[in-house]
């Protein structure tokens, strides 16, 4: 089987130098960056046509590494779309798109359409959370087919974490790896 290549999908801002996803984007030469052309304020159906390009630009077995809106904008995107190269995905910090931090500046978010997803799932939830409770994480999960990962109390689970390269979450992105990847 030919290697898989890791499809990071970040969050409002952009995942800086200190985020963990950052991290395993610049080690790992098998990666691919989703870009948008606002990071600042992102809008539904802009993200979910930059990640549909990025897939279809990308050939072979694709794992998505998602983090925050990411997450939200893969869960729109599998809502229209597919692509039966994506082998998995590692949803990280899944937010709340009715919660009262969700950010303002996105748009298009806020009728959610989680459904099962057609790939193994892992989705990761932090218990303090400021852009999600755990009871919104354990629903997602079960309404996207996911298994959840409780990581304890990490916050967003983001550079403010400082979790460096985070080695627990690529121990949980390796369960995901398909066969001789």
């Amino acid at each position: 089987m030919e290697s898989v290549t890791f499809v990071h999908l970040a969050g409002i801002g952009n995942s800086g130098p200190g985020h963990w996803q950052h991290h395993w984007h610049a080690a790992d030469r098998r990666t691919v960056w989703v870009e948008h052309d606002s990071w600042d304020h992102p809008e539904r159906d802009a993200w979910v046509a930059d990640l549909d390009a990025t897939l279809r630009g990308t050939p072979g077995p694709k794992l998505i590494v998602a983090h925050s809106l990411g997450c939200t904008t893969l869960i729109e995107w599998a809502a229209d779309h597919a692509d039966p190269d994506v082998t998995g995905a590692l949803l990280v910090a899944a937010p709340d798109p009715h919660g009262p931090a969700f950010p303002a500046e996105a748009t298009g978010y806020h009728h959610p359409r989680p459904a099962p997803l057609p790939f193994r799932t892992l989705l990761v939830a932090s218990g303090d959370d400021p852009y999600a409770t755990p009871a919104h994480a354990r629903a997602t999960a079960t309404a996207l087919g996911a298994d959840l990962v409780e990581a304890g109390d990490l916050g967003h689970i983001n550079a403010a974490s400082h979790l460096g390269d985070w080695p627990e979450g690529r121990r949980l992105l390796t369960r995901l790896l398909p066969p001789a990847a």
